[in-house]
C-alpha cells in the first residue's frame, strides 16, 4: 500500500505544490487548508486556491476554523498517515499533534532559515534588499520556524522583482525540489540539521500603514518597499488627501527636496540626493495606469510636494 500524506496549505503559493505530488502519484488521504472566507463587499463567499484545486483534483479536504481540538486530533489520528506536509497553512500545528503521522510534519518555508522566519518572509526579505532568498524544507517543532531543516534552495533577488513574482518563483521551486524531499523523508534518508538559532531573524505580518513611502529614504530603499509590497497591500504616498499607490519604479538620475515632482513623467527626489521614476500606479478607487496613460489627467505636476 502506497504511503499516506496529509496535505495543510492556504494560499496561491501551496498550489503547485499539491498539484505535484498529486500528479506525480503520491497518495493525499486528506487535504486541510482555512475555511471560506466572505469578501468586505457584499456576501461572496471566497474560497481558498487550495480548497479550490482539492474539489478540480477531488481530493478529499476539511476547513476547521480552528484545528487545534479533540474532533481534529482524533480524525487525524485515524488516518494513520505516514508524514504532513505544511505550506502556508494560516494556523499553528499544537504540538501534541505531531506525533500523529509517522514521520511528523514538515514545513517548507519562504525564506533560508533561520533569516525570516515569520508570516511575511518574502516582503521581508525584499524590502531589506536581500541578494537572495529561497525555501526551506524542515520538521516542524513547536516553536514557530525553528526546527531543524533537512534542505535549502536558493534564487538571486534583484529590484526588477516584486513580492508576487518571487513567490511564484519559490512556489515552482518548491513543487519542484519536494518530491525528492518527501521521498528522502519517507525512506528515512533524510538528514535534518538544527538551525544556528543565534543568526535567527523575523518577518513580521505586513502592516498597511507600513506601505506609506518615506521620501528621506534613499531610492534602492523605496522601491524595495514598492517591490515588496507588491500587490497588497501596497506602497503608497498621499497627494489632497487621496492614496496614490506605486506599483513599479526604477531609480533615475535627477536631484530635488525629497518628496519634490521634478518632471512631468512623475520623477520624484528622495534621500541620498537620488529619485525614483514611477513607472506604473494606481489612484484611490481607480484602476492600475502605466504612467503615460496616468499623467494626462494627474493633478501631480512637476514643483508638486507629496
Amino acid at each position: 500500500m502506497s504511503k499516506k500524506l496529509v496535505f495543510m496549505g492556504t494560499p496561491m503559493f501551496a498550489v503547485p505544490i499539491l498539484k505535484s505530488l498529486y500528479q506525480n502519484g503520491y497518495n493525499i488521504s486528506y487535504v486541510y487548508t482555512q475555511p471560506p472566507q466572505k469578501s468586505k463587499r457584499g456576501q461572496k463567499i471566497n474560497k481558498s486556491p487550495i480548497q479550490g484545486i482539492s474539489e478540480t483534483l477531488n481530493l478529499e479536504y476539511r476547513t476547521p476554523p480552528v484545528i487545534n481540538n479533540e474532533e481534529e486530533y482524533n480524525f487525524l489520528n485515524s488516518l494513520d498517515a505516514d508524514l504532513a506536509i505544511v505550506v502556508a497553512y494560516g494556523q499553528i500545528i499544537p504540538k501534541k499533534f505531531l506525533n500523529l503521522t509517522k514521520k511528523g510534519f514538515i514545513n517548507i518555508h519562504a525564506s533560508l532559515l533561520p533569516k525570516w522566519r515569520g508570516a511575511a518572509p518574502i516582503q521581508r526579505s525584499i524590502m531589506n534588499l536581500d541578494q537572495e532568498t529561497g525555501i526551506s524544507i524542515m520538521r516542524i517543532a513547536e516553536k514557530l520556524d525553528t526546527g531543524p531543516v533537512c534542505n535549502n534552495y536558493k534564487i538571486q533577488l534583484n529590484e526588477n522583482l516584486n513580492a508576487l513574482e518571487i513567490s511564484e518563483k519559490l512556489s515552482s521551486l518548491a513543487a519542484e525540489k519536494i518530491l525528492d524531499n518527501v521521498n528522502d523523508i519517507l525512506d528515512g534518508k533524510a538528514n535534518f540539521i538544527e538551525q544556528d538559532h543565534s543568526n535567527a531573524t523575523y518577518a513580521s505580518k505586513i502592516q498597511k500603514t507600513e506601505g506609506q513611502i518615506n521620501w528621506d529614504e534613499n531610492a534602492e530603499k523605496i522601491i524595495g518597499k514598492i517591490n515588496g509590497l507588491y500587490p497588497s497591500p501596497g506602497a503608497f504616498f498621499m497627494f489632497n488627501g487621496e492614496r496614490y499607490k506605486i506599483l513599479k519604479a526604477q531609480v533615475g538620475r535627477a536631484q530635488g527636496n525629497p518628496g519634490s515632482v521634478l518632471s512631468d513623467n512623475l520623477e520624484i527626489a528622495c534621500g541620498n540626493n537620488q529619485s525614483i521614476i514611477i513607472k506604473e500606479i494606481q489612484r484611490q478607487g481607480k484602476r492600475p495606469q502605466n504612467i503615460g496613460e496616468f499623467i494626462q489627467g494627474s493633478q501631480i505636476k512637476k514643483g508638486s510636494k507629496i
